[in-house]
């Protein structure tokens, strides 16, 4: 009589124990590989952010006009008046009712509007009084040699102080960053308020978007103020935090002011 060919329950249950150990390791390998290549991503993902965020920063700041720079308390907020076009006065407003002066035509005969900066050294740009570093809106206007620069609505000014090289700038209103929970906002069309980035619009458009990863507290801004001799120095850091695996990236840049009064 032949004997009938198949397993036996003991050779069974030992295929099933072998092929479950293989498929554990294998699962686990794949499940390792997975998340290592999402790590991977994440991290080049934040440096990349890092990058643009880092650098848009800069880019603004360096528009800036050097003398209106300035933090909060805890350096979470920074703001500044951004520079709209420069030029040289021929001569400042004078007489009773200064309302204008004569000034070297931008290029191209452009027209420009917004405020106009003097100096501003050793004054505060946010003090709006006259005389006084900052004038009223005033629009700088002609192609010819001189071009004019009409305050507004017939406003008036006298400037405090002159420039060593007959220099003035036209400025925009400020504009802010600060960091709120996670988020870091840009501010802008707040008008000039005396304390730093106060009144600052709650939705758009003032209120923009410009980073939505940020660690908690991190983002710090330090300003060194300007000098005859060099220009300012702003200096940030921040951290961006991945809330899923809580793996960060920390950040620290130094921006250099090159406008001069």
């Amino acid at each position: 009589m032949r004997r009938a060919n198949g397993f036996t329950l003991i050779e069974l249950i030992m295929v099933i124990v072998l092929l479950s150990v293989v498929a554990t390791i294998s699962v686990q390998f794949v499940s390792l590989s997975t998340q290592g290549a999402i790590d991977v991503s994440s991290r080049q993902q934040r440096a990349l952010a890092s990058v643009v965020i880092s650098e848009q920063i800069t880019r603004e700041l360096r528009e800036a006009l050097p003398t209106s720079i300035r933090t909060n308390a805890d350096g979470s907020c920074i703001e500044w008046m951004p520079i709209r076009a420069a030029s040289n006065y021929l001569d400042l407003p004078r007489g009773n009712t200064p309302s204008s002066f004569e000034a070297v035509p931008l290029p191209g005969g452009q027209s420009v509007t917004g405020r106009v900066v003097v100096y501003g050294y050793g004054s505060d740009v946010y003090d709006l009084n006259s005389p006084g570093p900052v004038s009223p809106p005033a629009t700088l206007t002609g192609s010819s040699v001189p071009a004019t620069v009409t305050f507004d609505d017939g406003a008036t000014h006298r400037f405090t102080a002159r420039s060593p090289e007959r220099r003035f700038y036209i400025i925009d209103d400020p504009v802010s960053l600060c960091q709120s929970g996670r988020w870091l906002f840009r501010y802008s069309g707040y008008g000039i308020n005396t304390a730093v980035a106060s009144g600052l619009p709650s939705g758009i458009p003032g209120r923009e978007v410009m980073a939505a990863t940020l660690a908690k507290n991190s983002l710090v801004f330090e300003v060194t103020p300007p000098t005859l001799q060099r220009g300012a120095v702003v200096s940030f850091r921040f951290v961006l935090e991945d809330t899923q695996t809580e793996e960060s990236t920390s950040i620290s840049q130094e921006v250099q002011i090159r406008n001069v009064p």
